[in-house]
């Protein structure tokens, strides 16, 4: 696992462009070859959006051959509801870059069977070879999409209850009323993100710090569903300095240590 450590948040989300760029540039993508990027919604992955759109401005990357699995919908919210994650996918990407709409895969949360349509969407990623590289968030309490605490970490895309902690982060979405946002939505499972070739997480204010913590320095835990990074053969987590304050000086100089001496090797 790497750590990467920057500033602050501007910083985090710079960096994370950055690489997601330079992934689907090395790669070199085309119709018979699609770069697969499996993409998350909420706070954290807004600045890097933001600086996606502005990559593509500047002809700097292309998503013409690049295919997109989202992480996750809630049941019960059509596409064209404000809080829909298809609508924050196509307000704040989608809309501005080259992708063919076409390439877009979105889980349906007004589907009438939902567990074929959880089940269809794990055969759609596996159909286009799987993900190559799979960006998230995580939570305060050290989730990965909606893969609350307890969830299993082989676990796949399926239904999923939210608890009351999840629904009162997300009600600043819903006028501030927790019990406006949906009890229930379709999420990947901790094994669909696991299977990526790769995985990006972005972790940022001191409000995740206890959960960066028990992510990377502890051992390997169900009530900390993001610590199955631990199992995984390329994960990278990026963080600003306000998300390590709960990690030992030993572990954040470590790390910092690796990175600088690999700059420097490149250099």
């Amino acid at each position: 696992m790497r750590l990467i450590i920057c500033k602050n948040y501007s910083e985090v989300s710079c960096w994370a462009a950055n690489y997601i760029a330079a992934r689907i540039n090395t790669f070199a993508p085309c119709p018979a070859k699609p770069f697969v990027l499996g993409l998350p919604t909420g706070s954290s992955p807004l600045g890097i959006y933001r600086e996606l759109r502005g990559l593509y401005e500047k002809k700097h990357i292309s998503f013409a051959n690049v295919i997109t699995f989202n992480m996750d919908e809630y049941v019960g919210l059509d596409a064209g509801h404000p809080q829909s994650y298809r609508r924050f996918m196509m307000e704040n990407l989608f809309d501005y870059i080259d992708i063919d709409k076409r390439n877009i895969h979105i889980l349906n949360g007004m589907a009438e069977d939902l567990t074929a349509e959880c089940r269809a969407y794990e055969e759609s990623i596996q159909a286009c070879g799987g993900i190559e590289l799979f960006l998230g968030g995580m939570g305060s309490d050290g989730h990965i999409a909606f893969n609350e605490p307890a969830s299993s970490l082989h676990s796949r895309t399926r239904v999923k209850t939210l608890t009351r902690d999840t629904k009162i982060a997300n009600a600043r979405f819903f006028g501030g009323d927790p019990d406006k946002v949906p009890s229930t939505a379709l999420t990947v499972g901790v094994g669909t993100v696991m299977d990526a070739r790769e995985v990006l997480i972005i972790v940022s204010g001191h409000g995740k710090a206890r959960a960066l913590h028990a992510v990377i320095e502890e051992g390997v835990n169900h009530l900390w569903t993001l610590s199955c990074l631990q199992m995984h053969q390329r994960a990278i987590i990026v963080c600003d300095e306000d998300a390590t304050d709960e990690l030992k000086v030993g572990t954040v100089r470590y790390f910092k240590e690796i990175e600088n001496s690999a700059s420097e090797r490149k250099g």
